[in-house]
């Protein structure tokens, strides 16, 4: 239920704990400590890890992000104390460099991206994000635009809908559900979440459902990230990221899914990688890394966050520190403009521009 207009502020706080907190504002901190430096928060959703920094780092101003318009007034209602200090942005995160220089800053010190579905679009029922509960199939991050999960289940092919699942939710069955959801459409569109939890599950052999939670969670994964292109948007995402840090600034991500977690690795591992050919015997400047890793593998929750915040569950961490500039043959936009996602892809034409509206006790890790 949305927070009441006289106490959006709690409403915010109580429902949203940010995952791994204390280990992202220790991260970011030494790029954050000269006076005016900024923090840009990509994925702002209710505004917990941009409090946390604003109360630990009294001489930081972030600016916060997001696609959901929702989101920003909560966020923005719980940041209010601290002023000018925030400012909030619509847009999606992979545009954040034209909001850097449309807010005329020459470059930010730090960059925090929480990606996945928010704790505000799960517990939003209406807004279509959980399984767990019957509602419109929308799925939308931003509800003001785009097409919904309903119009992919009922206009998109039935190989089109393996795909999706297949690529998206890595669904073993993605083949005999696409045909259930082409067969039921044929009598009727399909319109609210508990059909197609039903369809899902009549789709999946009866031995496959007795193990690995809501036979659900894998389509409605999928459906999601298709519906807000979630892949392609992090893809371009995490390169126009490192390009808005000044050098010694330091980008920090949660991933929550291994897709997700794999871009931001590769994009990671590029910087961080001597990228001349072998055998030479000296590594010219233009091909030195231009960027550190500052976490081994990725970090996971320790039994003390999942304590906390059992949200937590499946985050990944990577973090990472700019050196220099990247090298020009490296740059976004200098691949291959026709491919979909990467530093060479080219952002959709979105129908609104961006407007500004608005743990260290030993952490797991994995490769």
């Amino acid at each position: 239920m949305p927070g009441t207009p006289d106490r959006p502020e709690r409403d915010a706080a109580s429902r949203h704990l940010p995952v791994l907190l204390q280990r992202c504002v220790d991260l970011l901190a030494p790029a954050l400590a000269e006076p005016g430096s900024v923090l840009v928060d990509a994925t702002l959703g209710m505004g917990g890890h941009t409090e946390g920094v604003l109360a630990a780092l009294p001489h930081v101003r972030v600016v916060g992000i997001d696609r959901d318009p929702q989101a920003l007034r909560l966020a923005s209602a719980r940041l209010a104390p601290f002023g000018d200090r925030f400012t909030p942005v619509h847009a999606v995160y992979d545009e954040i460099p034209e909001v850097v220089e449309r807010l005329g800053l020459p470059g930010v010190q730090g960059v925090l991206m929480d990606l996945g579905v928010s704790s505000l679009q799960l517990d939003e029922a209406e807004r279509g994000f959980a399984y767990s509960q019957d509602a419109p199939l929308d799925m939308r991050m931003d509800p003001t635009r785009g097409r919904t999960a309903a119009e992919v289940l009922n206009t998109y092919d039935e190989a089109d809908l393996a795909r999706v699942l297949r690529e998206y939710g890595e669904e073993r069955f993605a083949g005999r559900i696409a045909r259930r959801i082409v067969q039921a459409r044929e009598k009727a569109p399909l319109e609210r979440t508990s059909e197609l939890v039903d369809l899902v599950r009549a789709g999946i052999p009866a031995a496959a459902r007795q193990t690995g939670g809501n036979p659900a969670k894998r389509t409605f994964q999928a459906l999601r990230i298709e519906v807000n292109d979630e892949l392609a948007v992090l893809a371009r995402a995490v390169p126009a990221a490192v390009e808005s840090l000044v050098v010694g600034g330091r980008i920090v991500v949660e991933a929550y899914q291994s897709l997700e977690d794999r871009l931001v690795k590769r994009a990671f591992a590029a910087g961080a990688e001597i990228s001349a050919p072998p055998g030479l015997p000296v590594v010219p400047d233009t091909h030195a890394p231009y960027l550190r890793l500052l976490t081994r593998g990725a970090e996971e929750a320790d039994a003390a966050e999942l304590a906390r915040n059992p949200r937590a569950q499946s985050v990944r961490l990577r973090a990472a520190e700019r050196l220099r500039p990247t090298p020009e043959h490296l740059r976004p936009g200098r691949g291959d403009a026709g491919s979909t996602g990467g530093p060479g892809a080219r952002r959709p034409d979105r129908s609104r521009a961006a407007r500004t509206t608005r743990t260290p006790n030993g952490p797991r890790r994995t490769a």
